[in-house]
């Protein structure tokens, strides 16, 4: 639009005309102040709001000057929120700084009011509800909870702290409240403090974290996802919500509490006597697909799922959907309408309240309504009253199914004696079990039995999954939010008792941490896991003040959920055993990104850095290779780039190859070495230089001269399936530079055949395989794969690729292997993948687990397996009879 210079985009001429004709409130502040009002005429929103701002300078009366400033900012948020050049999330945030000023301000004036000293230190405001997600509207209440440190807490001599913070909290509360004739500034409602009832209006820190850690509500929980430290001392509001956080934020599921929020929100919908969709006296706010139930929605995600994940922890509403929404627990589609829907309705929220300037969340009726309708510019309250019945009807519906039970996954009839014997074992429970001992652990337990008898029944191991299930149970200092969670969640149920059936890695990860059950919960738990950079990401998530040593526990936490994850869903037959193989090798090369670097942030506060060098790790076996089992080590090589300077520049510093294999070392422990949380992988370093009799870091320079110079056969078939999985590009460069140069060396045909030929019959010798699923060292199995492909690509002066199958696939297209190895070395590393969760001793699977393995693998039977593993090794021979002009024995 045209205007005077400086004039912002919106149509302000049509803002000022509906306010004076709709809005009394608006009108008559556009009346009371016509320098404003001339401002906005000429479109000059930001000098209007800088001048609003400043509305309160120069009076000395803190209460006379804050209501002139909310007096002149409202007018001026209002009609640039009609005219469209103010956005909801502008007028929101500058609503909220008001009230974050104005708490400030009051806390200021009533300390100094007693003592004469205009400070804040040891009395805080947070903000809760829309206060503290920064989504105020025009006429709320305001909620905090006011604290105090006796320690620090201005004060006269004769004052205890106690008092004192009294006296402040009711000064506080009256200079923002008192109607006066210029108005007020805004009600205070303090009734979220703990036990409001009977505790002062003031709390201790010390009191408030003790009633937080022991007594706290479930709807306190909710109420705090949006707490923040808004006024008076900031840094000690924000070192208590620190101090708290493992209330809020949890990252074992109360299911218990769950169930009370979700029990609140229903109740507050029953409660409300309005009409249930838009009409004359719905509540925007209250009524079936408003406001708070999408703020419950959102909520009630972030309580389950935000203790594992921070990203979750939005306290705007808008941004906590699409947050839930990126994360896969909420549908993209449903958190994108929610959010829409969200915006819109505070919009009419907010034209409700313009009107006379209170705090009002119900349409009205006839003409009244129709001044709403055309205050936001539709030209009527039935054109109004039509859009938002259309809107409503799509939150209430993603609102009922956010809030809805899980329904179970029917389990296969059970057989009489299968039951019974159930029924008998659970019966012992109550008396043997410590878990169980609590009156409502028993009174979950009694409403889970039914189910649980008959999932445990129908599992293809009934005994097995119920032994290990009882192991669960006598690890867990209480069963009761575990029988809460898999009566909330059926279908969790029956992937525990498959897992705990099944797969004997899992139930022993379920009996070191029960807690692995939360991560069903995701509705990305059946989801392969994301590239590797995200899943880096999602284990950097440090928080504020968190340990090295948390900083670990967050590392193994994500690598342990998701290792789980990806166990379920391969026993669940949900991926591709190759794919799952693939995932598991993105998570392990993310752990050790970050294991290097939370071990070198760690090791450089101590000795320092080196600006011209750092420390890389090169993958070999098949972390190299991009495919591991959930029983895979970690084949590791530590290297480190050279330069100029000698020693690190750190308090105690450290010559160059010494501070690279002691960081090395940091890093293996970081990746190895058990704690709390459990350890993450056994690293294996046997494959540097000199193996065990070398240094664990080699220099670059020291590694080329070796692979081109000292290195055995073995080493260099080892290297051809090497990659660099942290570091940065350029030292990745330089490493692949000394691989390719050892790997094209010229050497003789001959020496070749002969070393790996001699290779192979000694492991024949010395480690025969285990059983008829032992595909890996089975004659004809993926060992007799690699030595065939990694003769031919030395043989030829041929590098890589890492992936085993995409090397095969380029020596095929070359001649050299024929063309079945591809599908041969696909089958049996799928084989391989299955069978190392499924049946761990390799010596043969339970029939439960047979029938397991041929789901997995997408055949009829376990007899189709063993003919599949068969057909496999022919077409390996095969391979090896080209490769070595030999016969393979198979």
């Amino acid at each position: 639009m045209a205007g005077t210079a400086g004039a912002m985009h919106g149509d302000w001429t049509s803002a000022l005309e509906r306010a004076r004709a709709h809005s009394p409130f608006l009108a008559r502040g556009l009346e009371r102040l016509p320098d404003l009002a001339a401002m906005l005429e000429a479109g000059e929103g930001e000098a209007a709001l800088r001048s609003a701002k400043g509305a309160g300078e120069g009076s000395a009366d803190a209460g006379l000057a804050l209501r002139r400033e909310k007096r002149a900012l409202g007018l001026v948020l209002a009609i640039g929120d009609l005219a469209g050049a103010f956005d909801l999330a502008r007028v929101m945030r500058e609503l909220s700084a008001f009230a974050d000023r104005a708490l400030h301000r009051a806390i200021v004036a009533a300390i100094a009011r007693r003592t004469g000293e205009e400070a804040a230190h040891g009395f805080t405001a947070l903000a809760l509800g829309k206060h503290g997600s920064g989504e105020l509207n025009y006429s709320s209440d305001i909620d905090p909870i006011l604290l105090y440190d006796p320690q620090t807490l201005p004060r006269r001599s004769r004052d205890e702290p106690g008092e004192a913070a009294q006296r402040y909290a009711r000064e506080v509360v009256r200079l923002l409240s008192q109607q006066t004739s210029e108005g007020y500034v805004f009600r205070v409602d303090l009734r979220l403090r703990p036990a409001s009832e009977v505790s002062p209006l003031a709390l201790s820190f010390d009191a408030a974290t003790g009633h937080y850690e022991s007594s706290a509500l479930a709807w306190e929980r909710a109420a705090f996802i949006r707490a923040r430290s808004a006024a008076g001392d900031i840094a000690a509001g924000e070192a208590f919500l620190d101090a708290i956080r493992s209330f809020v934020w949890r990252r074992s599921l109360d299911f218990g509490a769950i169930d009370e929020v979700r029990t609140l929100s229903l109740r507050i919908r029953a409660k409300h006597s309005g009409p249930l969709s838009p009409a004359p006296g719905y509540d925007l706010k209250l009524g079936r697909g408003g406001i708070r139930d999408i703020e419950f929605a959102a909520q009630t995600q972030q309580l389950i799922h935000g203790g594992r994940d921070p990203s979750l922890r939005a306290r705007d509403t808008r941004t906590a959907l699409l947050s839930l929404g990126q994360a896969n627990h909420l549908s993209l589609t449903d958190a994108m309408a929610l959010s829409a829907s969200y915006a819109r309705l505070r919009e009419v929220e907010h034209r409700l309240q313009m009107v006379e300037d209170r705090q009002t969340h119900s349409l009205p009726s006839g003409y009244a309504l129709d001044g709403v309708a055309r205050l936001d510019g539709m030209p009527d309250g039935a054109a109004l009253v039509a859009e938002l019945r259309e809107l409503t009807e799509r939150t209430a519906g993603v609102f009922d199914a956010v809030l809805a039970p899980d329904t179970a996954r029917t389990p296969a009839p059970a057989t009489d004696e299968r039951t019974g014997m159930i029924e008998a074992r659970l019966s012992e429970w109550d008396g043997s079990l410590k878990a169980l001992r609590s009156p409502s652990a028993r009174a979950a337990f009694a409403k889970l039995e039914p189910d649980l008898v008959r999932s445990l029944a129908a599992a293809p191991d009934p005994r097995g999954a119920t032994i290990r299930l009882e192991r669960i149970l006598e690890r867990v200092p209480s069963a009761l939010n575990l029988f809460r969670l898999l009566d909330a969640r059926p279908a969790v149920l029956a992937q525990l008792i498959d897992a705990l059936a099944l797969a004997p890695p899992l139930a022993d990860a379920l009996t070191d941490r029960p807690q692995l059950l939360d991560t069903l919960l995701d509705r990305s738990a059946l989801a392969l896991p994301p590239k590797t950079k995200k899943i880096v990401r999602a284990m950097r998530r440090d928080e504020r003040g968190d340990s090295y040593e948390q900083r670990l526990d967050r590392l193994r936490i994500v690598t342990a959920e998701q290792r789980f994850a990806l166990g379920v869903q391969l026993i669940e037959g949900v991926h591709d055993p190759l794919a799952i193989g693939r995932g598991l090798a993105r998570l392990a090369e993310a752990g050790v990104r970050v294991a290097l670097d939370l071990a070198t942030r760690e090791f450089t506060r101590t000795h320092g850095t080196f600006a011209d060098g750092e420390l890389v790790v090169l993958g070999l076996g098949r972390l190299g290779g991009g495919a591991l089992t959930h029983a895979s080590d970690l084949d590791c090589v530590f290297l480190f780039t050279q330069g100029r300077q000698d020693v690190s520049d750190g308090a105690r510093p450290l010559p160059r190859d010494l501070y690279f294999n002691r960081l090395a070392q940091r890093v293996v422990a970081a990746l190895s070495v058990a704690t709390a949380r459990g350890a993450l992988y056994e690293v294996d370093t046997r494959l540097r230089p000199q193996g065990e009799q070398g240094s664990l870091a080699v220099s670059m320079a020291g590694f080329a001269r070796y692979q081109c110079d000292n290195a055995w056969t073995w080493e260099h078939m080892a290297l051809q399936r090497g990659r660099v999985v942290a570091g940065s590009r350029m030292a990745a460069s330089q490493v692949e530079t000394a691989i390719r140069a050892a790997l094209t060396a010229p050497r003789d045909p001959t020496g070749v055949r002969t070393d790996i030929l001699a290779m192979r019959a000694e492991m024949a010798a010395h480690k025969p395989a285990a059983g008829p699923l032992d595909v890996k060292l089975l004659r004809g199995g993926l060992v007799d794969i690699e030595f065939a492909v990694h003769a031919v690509q030395l043989r030829e002066g041929l590098v890589g690729p890492p992936d085993l199958g995409d090397a095969i696939e380029r020596l095929s297209r070359d001649g050299y292997v024929p063309a079945d190895l591809g599908e041969a070395h696909a089958t049996l590393t799928r084989v391989l993948i299955a069978v190392r969760l499924l049946a761990p001793a390799l010596s043969d699977a339970s029939e439960a687990g047979k029938d397991a393995l041929a789901r997995t693998l997408g055949v009829a039977g376990h007899d189709e397996v063993l003919h599949r593993i068969a057909e496999a090794r022919r077409a390996v021979a095969g391979a090896w009879r080209i490769v070595f002009e030999e016969e393979l024995a198979i």
